[in-house]
């Protein structure tokens, strides 16, 4: 078990006195799909968005694990969970890339921008024909001069609508396999990048996401991040700490769930008993914390392992595995203790459910994850 330092709890305590004005009207942002900027304005003001990034871009300069550290109260007190989605992504997919792999200029331009969330973050991977198997993405960047052209499309860009930058993932080179693909940072505002409609979506609904396309897109080679054909390591950089931060998001959400389990079931009676002492409903529950505490330690441990400079591949696909299995289990336990209840939208677990099921789909589906771990242990179907 870790120990969390005076400090460290002081900055996770600071999220809590902002969350109940975050909450305010949270299901009917819900209801209506809505981005709600008023509420992004809190979150700056929570001073969040800049807790990896340095100070001399305004940020807090704290370390994975004390930002996972402050990102699980965000989530356990923040019910909105498209916003905290919006969040993580916004954090991880613009801000993490750049400070790792940008140049000083583009640091100094973007970075401010990021960590007081003036400018707001997305990143572009996905295709419509493609999906998880990136190698295969068909938008391209062709150099101009001193500039790239970028031409294609992208699908299911979370933060899309709302973005003031994107990072995008173009192929620069069609014969170098992993090393012919290149990160960008693009602006929502230049000429030949258009962002589509938002699209419905089963969760996470006040988080919107549209497509991406890019026409005679023109890019200046300053807005690469890292160097021509690294984008796969950027990626790889970026997906850790997306799995890392978005998942403990969702661990604080499986706590605030599990401590609505607990209080409903002592206190709601059928057949004259609470329905916690029938043991049919307590062991629902002790699964919970269960899956909640596992999806935690293992996040942790992970994060921990990466900050030693550890090969944590492997811990990372198991810890997604994990965890987004563990959000649906618990979200889905919870509707069913509470029953009819559980099952209106008047108490928002419906929305958990539905905000829960696309973590076995993002960041790198559950298949592909127990693919990643199989291979590791020497289990390719293609050799004997």
């Amino acid at each position: 078990m870790l120990d969390w330092t005076e400090d460290q709890q002081d900055l996770r305590a600071g999220v809590r006195q902002w969350c109940d004005a975050l909450n305010v009207n949270g299901l009917d942002r819900e209801r209506a799909a809505r981005f709600d900027r008023d509420a992004w304005k809190l979150v700056r003001g929570t001073g969040v968005l800049g807790l990896p990034f340095g100070t001399q871009w305004g940020g807090l300069d704290q370390s994975l694990l004390t930002t996972m550290y402050v990102l699980e109260e965000f989530g356990h007190r923040c019910h909105d969970g498209g916003l905290g989605f919006s969040v993580t992504t916004h954090m991880v997919s613009a801000g993490v890339p750049l400070q790792r792999f940008g140049s000083p200029a583009l640091k100094d331009r973007y970075l401010p921008g990021v960590c007081d969330g003036s400018t707001i973050g997305a990143h572009a991977i996905s295709e419509p024909g493609s999906g998880s198997d990136a190698l295969n993405m068909r938008t391209t960047a062709v150099r101009r001069g001193d500039d790239w052209v970028l031409n294609g499309s992208k699908a299911f860009v979370s933060n899309a609508p709302v973005a003031d930058v994107i990072v995008v993932y173009a192929r620069t080179d069609p014969t170098a396999g992993p090393l012919g693909v290149t990160a960008f940072l693009v602006e929502t505002t230049m000429a030949g990048v258009s962002v589509g409609s938002p699209i419905e979506k089963m969760g996470l609904r006040t988080s919107p996401f549209a497509e991406v396309f890019l026409d005679d897109c023109v890019v200046p080679s300053a807005n690469v991040i890292g160097r021509a054909g690294s984008g796969f390591l950027v990626l790889d950089h970026v997906m850790k700490w997306e799995i890392l931060c978005s998942f403990i998001v969702n661990v604080g959400q499986m706590r605030h769930r599990l401590e609505r389990c607990v209080d409903y079931a002592r206190t709601r009676t059928q057949f004259g008993a609470p329905i916690g002492s029938f043991q049919s409903v307590a062991n629902r529950i002790v699964d919970m914390r269960t899956a909640t505490e596992t999806a935690g330690r293992w996040l942790y441990d992970t994060a921990e392992r990466m900050e030693r400079g550890h090969n944590v591949t492997m811990d990372i696909a198991t810890s997604k595995l994990v965890a987004s299995q563990a959000n649906v289990d618990t979200a889905l336990a919870a509707i069913e203790v509470f029953g009819g209840n559980g099952y209106t939208a008047e108490y928002g677990l419906e929305a958990e459910l539905r905000n829960a099921v696309p973590g076995v789909i993002y960041s790198g589906t559950s298949d592909i994850q127990r693919n990643r771990i199989a291979k590791m242990l020497g289990l390719d179907k293609g050799k004997v």
